[in-house]
């Protein structure tokens, strides 16, 4: 995966938009165009169909087979060009297993982003739900903007990222989302505020105030000196009570502040069953899912 030193300003080159033309897909579609736009990005809308129909295939049946796969290519095509309009972009299809395919034209592009527009629920055939899109941004090689069922509409050309909340634990693969908080605050000259929410036991968390103007310092000293001079950097302390309450405070505190971007490092895994820095599986659904943001996640 591409890296950036803190302090150094992230350059996007290509981003990629996966799509099942859905609504959800329809919302996060304004996000990939505006940052290609603000970037200078080029932007690919890719779908993926499912291999299902293709596994047991018998071989004298292969030139028909490449025949209505060639047919599809055309339809889907032409879903991407409608769902994009005028929004300038390249049309990439794949057959086979979702994340599999994603991964190849990630790779085959050189992408630095990967937009998703996640459903937030399971149960369902879809193509960017529950555990397919963690499996996503867990895996990728370049960061994910997932764009959950609670994120408004919004026209691309209204999109600005002035209010980022960045979420740590201070692991090495929480740090590792640092400088792409950093360096979008400075693009859009934003307000970054640093959150940690403490895992708090069951008896309690003896002197709180000293705790939490201990964790204020860490947070502070995340923060660039350079960084004061083009953002307005504000550090936050939570306290909650499991796992699934820290990802509660994170959506609370994105709702209070109004942020327009959650960022949130991730580790790095070949199971969607992982956890996510200090998150666990299900609180790092919730937190894409019930985000009233888009949520940034960067593989550590």
């Amino acid at each position: 995966m591409k890296t950036v030193e803190a302090g150094q300003r992230i350059a996007l080159h290509n981003i990629l938009f996966a799509t099942d033309f859905s609504g959800h897909s329809d919302i996060a579609l304004p996000y990939a165009a505006a940052i290609a736009r603000h970037y200078g990005a080029s932007l690919y809308g890719a779908h993926v169909v499912s291999s299902e129909d293709y596994l047991f295939t018998a071989p004298d049946l292969w030139p028909a087979q490449m025949q209505q796969e060639h047919q599809l290519q055309q339809e889907v095509t032409k879903r991407i060009d409608g769902q994009f309009g005028e929004i300038p972009h390249k049309p990439l299809f794949g057959v086979g297993e979702v994340w599999t395919v994603l991964s190849r034209l990630v790779s085959e592009n050189n992408i630095d982003l990967l937009v998703v527009g996640t459903h937030g629920r399971t149960g369902t055939r879809k193509l960017l739900v529950g555990s397919v899109a963690e499996k996503i941004f867990r895996q990728a090689q370049c960061p994910v903007l997932s764009v959950g069922p609670n994120v408004p509409k919004k026209e691309n050309i209204k999109i600005k990222f002035r209010r980022i909340l960045f979420a740590t634990n201070f692991g090495k693969e929480s740090l590792s989302a640092l400088p792409y908080a950093l360096s979008l605050a400075e693009e859009d000259q934003a307000e970054l505020a640093l959150l940690h929410v403490v895992e708090q036991p069951a008896a309690g968390v003896p002197n709180m105030d000293e705790v939490r103007s201990s964790i204020n310092l860490r947070l502070q000293k995340l923060i660039p000196p350079e960084a004061e001079s083009w953002c307005s950097p504000v550090c936050i302390v939570e306290f909650g009570h499991q796992f699934a309450r820290a990802a509660e405070r994170i959506v609370d505190v994105a709702r209070d502040r109004i942020a327009d971007l959650i960022v949130l490092g991730v580790r790095p895994t070949h199971s969607a069953m992982s956890t996510v820095t200090h998150l666990t599986h299900t609180t790092a659904q919730h937190v894409v899912s019930q985000a009233p943001c888009p949520v940034l996640t960067v593989r550590g």
